[in-house]
């Protein structure tokens, strides 16, 4: 399986059979590896409506035909745009074509501006992947609570997606926290330095993981991980 990170909270997992792409935000994006018209899926995967977690998904969908995973007022909204969307919520695990999928918690928020107004999109989430035993855990945008101690008791998480941008999910002191309750194999930082005010130093991050016996990668956008090599 090869995941690579695009930038921003987006990510792409080719499982060796099935394309996935997690919050598609690359069209705007100033650090974004690629373009949305590079993109292939089957399924778009979204964590909560804001602009920069969905900014392509409804492209991308109508030009390769993917289906949408997200909560159900999200899905709802895609839906009535005629694209194939599947909804989900919070606690939901579904078995899908590339594995399973399990919706977690997240503490943030979800809407979209349309003609000057706040549309809601539901709740905001994180989500669980099972593809071939490998599991990822993708925390959507987040501050810290005290259940993710419960979500990685249960989980046996090989490789995590966590923000530490600050300002708008947590920083990089309430993710070293997260990392710990997780207790991922490996641990990638997200959501930062895609704009001035959520700079953070992922190496810096990636150190203080070590630091506490934590195996993490601070990926440029375009780097790529293969599952095999997590696991050794």
């Amino acid at each position: 399986m090869k995941i690579t990170y695009l930038g921003h909270s987006c990510v792409h997992i080719h499982t060796g059979q099935l394309q996935i792409i997690i919050d598609p935000f690359l069209t705007g994006n100033p650090v974004a590896a690629s373009q949305e018209e590079q993109i292939e899926a089957d399924y778009v995967l979204l964590t909560h409506g804001h602009l920069d977690h969905i900014g392509d998904a409804e492209n991308i969908a109508r030009r390769t035909g993917a289906t949408i995973i997200a909560i159900v007022e999200l899905a709802s909204f895609f839906e009535a745009k005629g694209l194939p969307a599947i909804g989900m919520n919070l606690g939901g695990q579904a078995a899908y074509p590339f594995g399973s999928i399990k919706f977690t918690p997240a503490l943030h928020t979800s809407s979209v501006t349309i003609d000057g107004n706040n549309v809601y999109l539901g709740v905001a989430a994180g989500f669980i992947l099972n593809i071939n035993d490998f599991i990822i855990y993708h925390s959507g945008d987040t501050a810290l609570f005290s259940d993710m101690k419960l979500i990685g008791s249960r989980s046996n998480i090989d490789l995590a997606f966590l923000p530490i941008g600050d300002v708008f999910t947590m920083g990089p002191e309430d993710a070293l926290t997260a990392a710990e309750w997780i207790q991922a194999k490996h641990v990638v930082p997200i959501h930062y330095n895609t704009f001035d005010v959520i700079s953070q130093d992922g190496d810096k991050f990636v150190n203080d993981l070590h630091k506490l016996g934590i195996a993490g990668t601070a990926l440029k956008p375009g780097d790529i991980l293969n599952s095999d090599e997590l696991t050794i």
